[in-house]
């Protein structure tokens, strides 16, 4: 039974930190090509009296190479990463101070398992067996629980860096034409994926091999220990997102409200007060949050894996190579995207407006393609022919080529996810153009028609994501299940780029407005947003569906940890956890959302203010203080983030402490149901709306042209319409899928303990 696989363990040992180490390399390369265009504007004084610039600035299509409009850029782009970094560091304190005081109760709630006594104990799943002490798995699940905080932390601030970096330019680079823009922007979002995917991998796999010096043969307590990185990775994200993402639409909402409704003047438009507040927002709510996100869901799919493979055959026969099998796709999905990533930059330029979007969408198809021939590599060369797969208690007969399909159906199950939200919120289709064409009689009917187009939405994510899981569940059970997930993170590095994209580009046309730059250059880097809203909300379908397999599979693992051989629905135990934990996202949303109106109300209050008492601003003589609408957002986010956040880190403890693990196991599937069709809906609405607005905006055809031009009625219908559903496309919908991983990786982390002192309402009676 015992036949190795092809690949050797020290095979193993090398390829995954190479593969992590070129990712990185190839981050820094874009990093070097991005840094070419030039921002500063300096005049060398030489000896012999010749005042020449020596540095050819950037030409331009207009004819002469303007100074002021750099130095414009310069300054806006510098206000703009000031505003992030600071936001961010106040966030990471309070942030740290929490973390801190998790990571004690980790280790105090695990130590007592045992009784913080430091003998060896029989093993959970094979008592004849002596395994490390329980006091063991405390403290190397507090140390992972910090790695993985820490290290979604770093993701999501070197993504923020290189965005504040590269936003301004894009907008020069606009100034050649809408190809050298677009790389800019992808470039720099290729930075942030691969960065991420790559220090990911490298640090569970240095974390796996350091643990392992401790824990020996003993695997299982190894890959347990393990699962902290995943809570450590999710927690910081959930922070990240609903902190950002209340800030991003506090200041958005203020600014569109004030500026465009009643002032009637456009959007970035530099006499606006919350118009710094609102780009900066964009870099700390979609782009840090966005990477801690994802970097979340891909350390707990991989510790999900982990920890099912380490009680099945590949942990009871140490077969290293099998066991690492998880860690061995996201290396191969990092050489994939990088090839990826040059059919956008050199196989094949961008000349025209029209070739912006397909060619993000060919990143997703190639990668996928790619990804597929990659899989069936590994499964080959990794894996051994037969093997068993802990399926609840008994042992699971799994074949290798069942295992590929598992992780292809996982990556697939992604991509359609990917393209139905293209269709539902893209302009380039009818289900956004009906939404534009309902502005005609009022915002009333816009909201109606894009409520109903997020329902509709929800139909086909959710029949791929049944399929991915019927398929993966009868191939491999709860295994198969996480490399679905796995699989559908495979390409977690295009996917983050084309996401990035979008915040960028964002940027770049606020950069354009502010900085006063003609209407073309304004009309370039309209078109590259509006294919980012699309590919933001590509990224968030991928997002959510991921979280949906990856919660499925830690709730396996949890399940089977806490030695639970049935849920049974019919039992009332379990029954009311289902209730109430269905009830959790509504509840979840609702503190989020009303985060973001109250924080809005005050920023749409400060705007209106500056305009009515600072003389000159509506002429542009006066300057508004921008620094006041960047401090609402920060006292706000920061202040209103806690709620939310202690919401969902405190429910899994509260229930498994006092009503056990049954119940637990309940509230864990029901958040699962109900949140994942909210995350769905929330998302595509709020994506709909705002490129309904958009649509009307761009007047691209015959029927937009007929909705009118900016600030008719039609036009203030849509903004009304994406105004309302910023919160939701933003704050509510993408946190929610952290709410689902989140809770149920809490719950495998403590697993042990609620297993042994759990259930103390249902004890007492």
């Amino acid at each position: 039974m015992a036949e190795s696989a092809l690949l050797s363990d020290l095979g193993t040992e090398i390829i995954i930190p190479i593969c992590a180490i070129i990712g990185i390399v190839f981050a820094l390369v874009q990093w070097a090509l991005v840094s070419k265009v030039q921002l500063s504007t300096y005049k060398p004084h030489s000896a012999d009296g010749k005042n020449g610039f020596t540095e050819p600035l950037i030409e331009e299509d207009e004819g002469v190479t303007d100074l002021s409009v750099v130095r414009k850029c310069a300054e806006i782009q510098n206000a703009i990463s000031e505003g992030s970094t600071s936001f961010l560091f106040t966030m990471y304190q309070y942030v740290g101070v929490f973390m801190v005081a998790f990571a004690v109760l980790i280790f105090l709630f695990l130590g007592s398992v045992e009784g913080f006594s430091t003998k060896e104990q029989a093993c959970t799943y094979d008592r004849t067996k002596l395994c490390k002490p329980a006091l063991a798995t405390a403290i190397f699940s507090t140390v992972s629980f910090l790695l993985g905080a820490v290290t979604s932390v770093v993701s999501g601030f070197l993504g923020m860096k290189i965005a504040t970096y590269a936003n301004a330019r894009t907008t020069l680079e606009a100034r050649k034409g809408v190809g050298k823009a677009f790389i800019v922007a992808f470039r720099s979002g290729a930075v942030m994926g691969f960065l991420l995917a790559a220090n990911g991998l490298l640090v569970l796999y240095i974390t796996i091999n350091l643990f392992k010096l401790y824990y020996g043969d003993d695997w299982e307590g190894l890959f347990e220990a393990i699962t902290g990185y995943g809570l450590g990775g999710s927690s910081m994200a959930l922070f990240g997102r609903v902190g950002g993402g209340i800030y991003t639409k506090a200041a958005d909402v203020g600014a569109d409200l004030v500026g465009k409704v009643e002032r009637n003047i456009p959007e970035d438009d530099p006499r606006n007060p919350a118009v710094i507040a609102d780009n900066v927002g964009d870099n700390v709510g979609d782009i840090a949050g966005m990477g801690s996100d994802l970097f979340g869901s891909y350390a707990e799919a991989s510790c999900a894996a982990l920890v099912v493979a380490s009680i099945s055959s590949f942990g009871i026969n140490h077969d290293f190579t099998a066991m690492l099998y998880p860690l061995l796709i996201s290396s191969v999905g990092i050489l994939v995207c990088l090839l990826t990533t040059l059919f956008a930059t050199d196989f094949f330029e961008v000349k025209a407006v029209k070739e912006i979007e397909p060619a993000l969408k060919n990143q997703l198809i190639i990668s996928t393609v790619l990804m597929t021939i990659g899989i069936a590599i590994v499964s080959w060369i990794a894996l051994p022919y037969s093997f068993t797969i802990f399926n609840f208690g008994v042992q699971k007969d799994v074949k290798s080529w069942q295992l590929f399909l598992c992780v292809a159906v996982g990556l697939w199950a992604g991509l359609i996810i990917g393209f139905v939200t293209e269709y539902y919120t893209s302009n380039a289709y009818s289900p956004v153009q009906d939404v534009a064409d309902s502005c005609r009689t009022g915002a009333a009917t816009n909201v109606i028609f894009g409520l109903a187009l997020g329902y509709k939405s929800v139909i086909i994510p959710i029949f791929a994501i049944a399929i991915s899981i019927f398929v993966s569940f009868s191939f491999a059970a709860m295994y198969g299940v996480a490399v679905a997930a796995l699989g559908m993170l495979s390409t977690i590095a295009t996917g983050l780029a084309i996401d990035a994209y979008g915040p960028i580009s964002d940027n770049a046309g606020g950069i354009a407005e502010m900085a006063g730059m003609s209407h073309t250059i304004r009309e370039r880097t309209d078109a590259l947003d509006a294919a980012g809203n699309t590919t933001a909300a590509i990224g968030k379908g991928f997002a959510i569906g991921s979280a949906a397999l990856v919660s499925l599979a830690l709730f396996g693992a949890f399940v089977s940890r806490a030695a639970i051989s049935t849920v049974d629905v019919l039992t009332p135990n379990v029954f009311i956890g289902l209730i109430v934990g269905a009830m959790l996202p509504y509840w979840f949303s609702a503190m989020t959302m009303k985060s973001v109106g109250s924080a809005a109300l005050k920023m749409v209050e400060e705007v209106r203010r500056q305009f009515n008492t600072i003389p000159g601003l509506m002429e542009g003589t006066a300057k508004p203080d921008y620094a006041t609408c960047v401090k609402i957002s920060t006292d706000a986010s920061i202040k209103e983030m806690i709620p939310p956040g202690a919401l969902v880190m405190l429910t899994p403890l509260i229930v498994g402490i006092l009503f056990g693990v049954d119940t637990l196991s309940g509230v864990l599937a029901g958040s699962l149901v109900s949140g994942v069709q909210i995350a769905i809906s929330a998302s595509n609405t709020g994506g709909a709306w705002d490129n309904a607005k958009k649509y009307i905006e761009a007047g691209a055809s015959e029927h937009a042209r007929t909705l009118g031009p900016k600030g008719s009625d039609a036009h203030k219908a849509a903004v009304i319409g994406d105004t309302v559903g910023d919160p939701l496309k933003d704050t509510s919908g993408p946190s929610l899928n952290i709410l689902i991983k989140l809770m149920a990786v809490e719950s495998l982390v403590f697993a042990p303990f609620f297993a042994t002192h759990g259930g103390l309402l249902f004890k007492i009676f």
